[in-house]
């Protein structure tokens, strides 16, 4: 598998309700110092990450328009379109996303994500 369809693979578990629900699968693919800003303007630490999904109310997510762009050796970029689907307590949304993965000890984990409104 090529880099870019790995880094899509992984980003994209991130959207499925049944990993982002597993601490321990979170753990795996989100590195100890990652941090975020999220489209509200929180600043987002993993472990804030892990322990404000345990009681999210899911939405489907869509992804498209991915391009990967290789900062240093083992430091990745990926860029993308998303889409947030609508549920009773909030309405869909579409955002440009960003996401920071580095290689450490043989598996690929995100550093760094910032979602923009659209």
């Amino acid at each position: 598998m090529d880099l870019l369809a790995h880094l899509i693979d992984l980003e994209t578990q991130l959207h499925r309700q049944e990993v982002r629900a597993d601490a321990d699968v979170l753990r795996a693919l989100i590195a100890d110092d990652f941090f975020e800003f999220g489209v509200s303007g929180t600043v987002w630490t993993r472990e804030s990450v892990i322990e404000a999904l345990k009681d999210e109310a899911f939405s489907p997510r869509e992804a498209k328009d991915f391009r990967l762009t290789l900062l240093a050796e083992g430091v990745a970029l990926l860029t993308y379109r998303a889409h947030r689907g609508a549920t009773a307590a909030r309405p869909s949304a579409d955002s440009l996303r960003s996401s920071i993965w580095r290689l450490h000890e043989g598996r690929w984990q995100m550093v760094f994500h910032q979602g923009t409104a659209l």
